[in-house]
Parts: structure tokens; C-alpha cells; sequence
């Protein structure tokens, strides 16, 4: 068989076949959505705070964020609750919920579907920030970046 006979065969990886697997990719991958299409981020930008602090407490089980976050922002947030741990248990500390209010929230818009926001976090005697991005997939936000800082 010739090159060109070989290329116009009905074998699967033809360019027609290829093309098709690209489009199914497209088609199964996560969607993007307009803000206007997506319910207020506000409440969920004050959870995420709430747990994610609480998470590098050890008050609260990181699981329960998986669901809102993606899989780059649990490995980090994961990484740094055992660093967590592992600095309480050499200090001899055990693990107890944090007391602490989520002030003001500070947000923009920088592209359709997409909100930053940063959020003041007065505890006692500390104030922090968390910085979040989220963006919107599948009828719903996610967290692509938290930073507690």
C-alpha cells in the first residue's frame, strides 16, 4: 500500500478519526461558563476561607474541599496541612479549631466566569489574608489558586 492509499484508509488513526477523539476531549472536558450564569461567589469564597483555615488548623478534614477546588490547589493546600501537622507534633500542640471572623472581601472580575478576591481574616492577635481565583466549570465555581498568607 501506497502513503496516500495508507492515509485515506479506515484505519482508526486516520486524521477523520483523530479530529473526532479531539472534539469528544472538548465535548467531556470541563465547561466554562459566564459569571451571569453561575450563582453568587460570595458565600462560597467566605467557606473556602473558613475551611481552609481550619484545614491547616487540623480542625477540619482537607477532603471536604476536594470537591470545590481543583486537584493543583488540593495537592498544595495537602502539602501544606501536613507541614502543619508535623510543626504542631514537634512543638507538642495538639490540633484545635481556630477562633477567628472573615472581615471585608476585596474583589474584581479580571475575564468573564472568573472572580479574584482576597479576604481579611482577624483572628486575635494575627490578621491574615487568603487570596482566592475562581472559575467558573460545569455550573459552578472552583477554586483554581488559594493562598493563605
Amino acid at each position: 500500500m501506497t502513503g496516500s492509499a495508507a492515509a485515506t484508509s479506515t484505519h482508526p488513526t486516520t486524521r477523520s478519526a483523530r479530529f473526532r477523539d479531539d472534539e469528544d476531549d472538548d465535548f467531556f472536558a470541563p465547561q466554562r461558563l459566564k459569571t451571569s450564569e453561575l450563582p453568587d461567589p460570595e458565600p462560597l469564597l467566605r467557606n473556602l476561607t473558613h475551611c481552609a483555615i481550619e484545614a491547616l488548623a487540623g480542625a477540619r478534614d482537607l477532603e471536604q474541599l476536594a470537591r470545590w477546588v481543583t486537584d493543583d490547589v488540593y495537592r498544595r493546600l495537602q502539602k501544606r496541612v501536613i507541614l502543619a501537622a508535623r510543626s504542631r507534633r514537634a512543638r507538642g500542640v495538639s490540633a484545635q479549631r481556630p477562633v477567628f471572623s472573615v472581615g471585608r472581601i476585596h474583589s474584581c472580575e479580571p475575564a468573564d466566569g472568573v472572580v479574584e478576591a482576597v479576604l481579611i481574616v482577624q483572628q486575635r492577635h494575627r490578621v491574615r489574608s487568603v487570596a482566592i481565583r475562581l472559575e467558573g466549570f460545569d455550573t459552578r465555581w472552583r477554586a483554581s489558586v488559594i493562598a493563605v498568607l
